[in-house]
């Protein structure tokens, strides 16, 4: 196994095909083709499913793919490392949350104090959330009551109320926990953190939720709420001002849920992840 070969399987795996990868790395096609072979060969191992103009991983090629990324990661931060000279940190930092309003200011903050790095954010319940982590497709994750785990590092953010809305114009304002049993309940999938705490407390109580609809994502259930369908369940930070869109109290419980900025421990040096923890509080700049 040679580096030269490695190097070929990661970035035809990274650009989905060897043309583009040949482009990006400034080789020609068959060169590529025969580094990728010879690793394939020499470790009798299918790697890439050729079928006509596509490529696609193998169960084998997902696995390396995983290590090569964490790899080839490890070698860029080496060589930051070793340059680091009060440079100016540049790159692209990714955030997957279930909410992006629990970061915006530390967004902020950090594009002022870092103007050269990209910033890419996209939504995702839990599931997806740790996934992407554990995946390297995401530096920065944002998720509610996770439990802690020894491959990930975790900044509170600070516990918020969980709020029923409704379509604006309906009757009742108030209603207890018991109620919600005779209500079209539109709850998120299942991996929604907010929709885990409903059944949780509906579970000691003896009661059971049944959604007369399922939404896939935060924007789906409101959008359904608005319409009138029935009634949803957002944190008290996602309520928004969407005028369309009332809150309703319920009376004889408190629910809420901790939000909290989640990290891979094996990625913690890495530059643009450092630099953002260190403007939540999560660990100093060095």
């Amino acid at each position: 196994m040679r580096y030269t070969q490695l190097r070929a399987f990661h970035n035809v795996a990274l650009h989905g095909g060897f043309s583009r990868a040949a482009q990006v790395m400034n080789q020609t096609q068959p060169a590529l083709s025969e580094q990728v072979r010879k690793l394939e060969q020499a470790h009798d191992t299918l790697l890439f499913r050729r079928e006509a103009r596509q490529v696609t991983l193998t169960e084998a090629g997902e696995g390396l793919y995983r290590l090569t990324r964490e790899f080839f990661e490890t070698e860029e931060r080496i060589g930051e490392y070793l340059d680091r000279s009060g440079a100016a940190i540049s790159g692209q930092l990714r955030i997957i949350a279930d909410s992006a309003i629990h970061v915006a200011g530390a967004v902020q903050q950090f594009r002022r104090a870092h103007p050269r790095v990209s910033v890419a954010i996209r939504t995702g319940n839990t599931e997806t959330v740790l996934r992407a982590l554990r995946d390297y497709d995401a530096e920065i994750g944002v998720v509610g009551n996770i439990a802690g785990a020894p491959d990930l590092d975790v900044v509170d953010l600070g516990r918020t109320p969980i709020v029923a809305i409704v379509a604006r114009g309906r009757a009742s304002g108030r209603l207890r926990f018991a109620d919600l049993a005779r209500e079209n309940l539109i709850l998120r999938e299942t991996g929604s953190k907010t929709r885990a705490v409903l059944e949780a407390e509906a579970d000691r109580r003896g009661q059971t939720l049944a959604p007369v609809i399922e939404a896939e994502g935060r924007e789906a259930m409101r959008e359904m709420v608005a319409a009138g369908a029935g009634i949803g369940f957002v944190s008290e930070a996602e309520a928004g001002q969407d005028p369309r869109i009332a809150r309703v109290t319920i009376t004889d419980v408190d629910l809420g849920m901790t939000e909290t900025l989640v990290t891979l421990t094996a990625r913690r040096e890495v530059p643009v992840i450092r630099a953002f923890l260190a403007l939540t509080g999560g660990q100093n700049e060095t």
